[in-house]
C-alpha cells in the first residue's frame, strides 16, 4: 500500500512540476520538448535509484536519484507556497488587461445653432484633402511611370525610413510564470545545498541533564552517550562510522546506547562499514536495540545482532541488565522495535521489565517514542528513543508529530520522561533541513 501511495505521489509531483515549470513558462517548440524530456529523464533516474539500491547496486546509482528526490520535494513545496501570491498577481494582470481592451472614448459632435450658416472650414478641409490626395495620386503616378520605365522604384529623400518589425515583447503572464519558476528553483537549490552540508557534516553534540525522582544519589552524574539512526547504507562510507565512534569516545561516557536503525542492508553488504564500532569506549559497555530498519534487512535482525556481539556491542532483546555505579544499581532495559511484531519478534515489556526492584530507577531503550505507552504501564522512569530523525527534512517534522508523541528532545508522556534523539545519519536523500544530525550526552541527576 505504501509503495502505491509513494509512486502516485511521485507521478503527481512530476506532473505538477511540468505544468508549473515547463508548460506555463514556454511556448510550443524545441525548448518545451527539451525541458519535458529532461523531467522524464529525472523521473527515470529516480526509479533506477529505488530499484538499484534494493538490488544492491553501487552507491553511485543512488546519489543522483536521492538528490533529485529532495529537489523535487522542495520545488513542489515552494511552488505550492507561491500559489497564493501568484494568484493575486494574476488577478491584477487580468484587471489591467481588461482596462487596456476597453474602447477609447468617442469625441462628442459640436451642435450647430438652427438657421446658422454652415462653416466653410469643412469644405476647405475637404478641398485641401482633395488637393492633397490629388498630389499624392500624381506623385504616385510619376513614381509608377519612373518605376516602369527604368526598372527602379522612385526614391523620395523626404520620405521617412521604414524600420524592420520588432520581435513581439514577452507577455506579462509569461514573465510572472518565469519569475515564479526562478524563485522556486533558486530556493530549492539553496535549501537542498544547505541540507547536504548538514547531513554529511559532523553531528551536533547535544548535552542533556535529566532529573529522575527515584534515582539513587550515588548514580547522579552517570552519563549516557545516546545515538540512533546511523543508517549505514549505500550513501555512507566507513568514514561515517569512524567519525561517530571518534566523537562518542571523545565524550568519555559511562554507557553507550545505540537506539536502533543502525543499518539499511545485510551484513554481507555493510559489515565492513560497521566494523569501527568495535572501537567504542565506555565504562559500562555499549548496548543496542533493534529499529524498524533492522527488520527490512534481507537477513533480518538476527545476523546483525550476532555481528554486533562480535564487535563488543550487546543487544538487549526484551531484557535488562544492571548498571552498578558507585555502590548503587540502575536497571537498563531494552525492547525490540514494534516492526518485529509481524515476524514474531516484537517488543515484550513484561519480559524486559517484570520482576525487577521497583524501588530503583529504570532506563529503557526503545527505538520508537510511541512505545512509551507500554513503558508507562511498567513504571519506567526514562525512555531513550530515536526513529523520528527530528523530521529530517522540514516540514516533515509536522507530519511525524501526528504519529509519534515526541519528535525530538526531552518531554514527559504519561509520567515517563522521554528523550528522542534526531539520529546521527539520514535515510533516503542525504539531506537534513531544520534537524541536524545529533549525538547526545545525557547525564542523570537525582
Amino acid at each position: 500500500m505504501f509503495v502505491l501511495v509513494f509512486v502516485a505521489a511521485v507521478l503527481l509531483a512530476h506532473w505538477y512540476l511540468w505544468n508549473r515549470l515547463v508548460r506555463r513558462t514556454t511556448g510550443p517548440g524545441w525548448v518545451r520538448k527539451t525541458l519535458t524530456w529532461s523531467l522524464v529523464a529525472l523521473l527515470a533516474i529516480l526509479v533506477t535509484t529505488f530499484v538499484g539500491t534494493r538490488m544492491g547496486l553501487e552507491s553511485w546509482v543512488a546519489w543522483p536519484g536521492y538528490i533529485w528526490l529532495a529537489l523535487m520535494f522542495y520545488l513542489v513545496v515552494i511552488l505550492a507556497v507561491l500559489e497564493i501570491p501568484r494568484a493575486v498577481a494574476l488577478g491584477f494582470l487580468r484587471r489591467a488587461e481588461r482596462r487596456e481592451r476597453a474602447p477609447e472614448s468617442v469625441a462628442t459632435p459640436v451642435a450647430v445653432p438652427a438657421g446658422a450658416a454652415p462653416s466653410e472650414e469643412p469644405a476647405a478641409s475637404g478641398s485641401a484633402a482633395s488637393g492633397s490626395a490629388g498630389s499624392r495620386s500624381a506623385a504616385s503616378g510619376l513614381a509608377g511611370s519612373g518605376s516602369a520605365g527604368s526598372g527602379f522604384a522612385a526614391f523620395d529623400p523626404a520620405a521617412p525610413e521604414v524600420e524592420a518589425p520588432a520581435a513581439a515583447p514577452m507577455s506579462r503572464r509569461i514573465f510572472l510564470e518565469r519569475t515564479t519558476a526562478a524563485i522556486a528553483g533558486v530556493s530549492a537549490l539553496g535549501t537542498v545545498g544547505y541540507g547536504l552540508t548538514s547531513a554529511l557534516g559532523d553531528p551536533v553534540i547535544e548535552p542533556v541533564k535529566v532529573t529522575l525522582p527515584k534515582l539513587d544519589p550515588r548514580l547522579g552524574g552517570l552519563r549516557f552517550a545516546v545515538v540512533s539512526d546511523i543508517h549505514l547504507g549505500p550513501l555512507t562510507g566507513i568514514g561515517h562510522t569512524e567519525r561517530i565512534v571518534r566523537m562518542i569516545n571523545g565524550l568519555q561516557p559511562d554507557v553507550v546506547a545505540i537506539v536502533g536503525d543502525l543499518v539499511d542492508g545485510s551484513v554481507a553488504q555493510l559489515g565492513a562499514l560497521a566494523r569501527p564500532l568495535q572501537n567504542l569506549e565506555s565504562r559500562y559497555g555499549a548496548y543496542f536495540v533493534t529499529g524498524n530498519h533492522e527488520y527490512f534487512s534481507p537477513g533480518g535482525p538476527g545476523e546483525w545482532i550476532e555481528e554486533l556481539g562480535e564487535l563488543g556491542v550487546r543487544s538487549l532483546r526484551n531484557e535488562r541488565v544492571e548498571i552498578k555505579h558507585q555502590g548503587a544499581v540502575l536497571d537498563l532495559a531494552g525492547v525490540n522495535d514494534v516492526g518485529g511484531a509481524a515476524s514474531g519478534d516484537g517488543p515484550d515489556f513484561a519480559k524486559a521489565l517484570g520482576g525487577r526492584d521497583t524501588g530503583r530507577s529504570t532506563v529503557l531503550l526503545a527505538h520508537q517514542p510511541v512505545q512509551v505507552d507500554e513503558a508507562a504501564r511498567h513504571g519506567v522512569d526514562l525512555q531513550l528513543s530515536g526513529h523520528t530523525h527530528g523530521g529530517q527534512i522540514a516540514p516533515f517534522n509536522l507530519v511525524v508529530g501526528l504519529q509519534q508523541p515526541v519528535v525530538s528532545g526531552l518531554a514527559t508522556v504519561d509520567g515517563v520522561q522521554v528523550y528522542v534523539t534526531r539520529g546521527a545519519g539520514f535515510w533516503g536523500p542525504p539531506v537534513r533541513v531544520g534537524a541536524p544530525p545529533e549525538i547526545t550526552i545525557l547525564e542523570l541527576q537525582s
